[in-house]
């Protein structure tokens, strides 16, 4: 199994503060050829409606020297994830949780923006000192 990132546990306890089940951790994907490990799986029983919504968690820090690079990495990963997603468990979201920085950076640049414009990305914004989500995109 796959290192845990350095924020795993910031994010891991921000989604329970927000009523969040962790419920795989990792969550893992297997096709006839591969097995992919997302960071973690979580449930949100959605009150009188008595419904679960389902997401997987993809934890990234933005931490490397160049946040295109990041970037680039990041989406690259979210998108062979998704794609197995989609096939395997399509009941459940994927989201890619980025640091608060990240969010307010290059998520607000062209480049950053167009993938969210575009709807090729869900984004979950976390502060890694308080361990709080600070916003879901969409």
């Amino acid at each position: 199994m796959p290192a845990l990132d350095r924020f795993h546990h910031a994010v891991r306890n921000a989604l329970v503060k927000d009523g969040w089940t962790i419920t795989h951790e990792p969550y893992v994907l297997t096709t006839k050829s591969r097995t992919l490990f997302v960071d973690l799986g979580a449930e949100f029983v959605l009150g009188a409606e008595k419904s679960t919504q389902k997401i997987a968690v993809e934890i990234k820090t933005f931490a490397g020297k160049s946040e295109v690079a990041d970037l680039e990495s990041a989406i690259g990963q979210f998108i062979v994830y998704r794609s197995t997603m989609r096939r395997h468990d399509p009941d459940r979201q994927l989201y890619l949780a980025v640091p608060q920085a990240a969010l307010s950076g290059i998520f607000t640049e062209e480049v950053g923006l167009n993938l969210i414009e575009d709807g090729l990305v869900l984004l979950i914004g976390y502060d890694p000192t308080s361990e709080v989500i600070t916003k879901w995109i969409p």
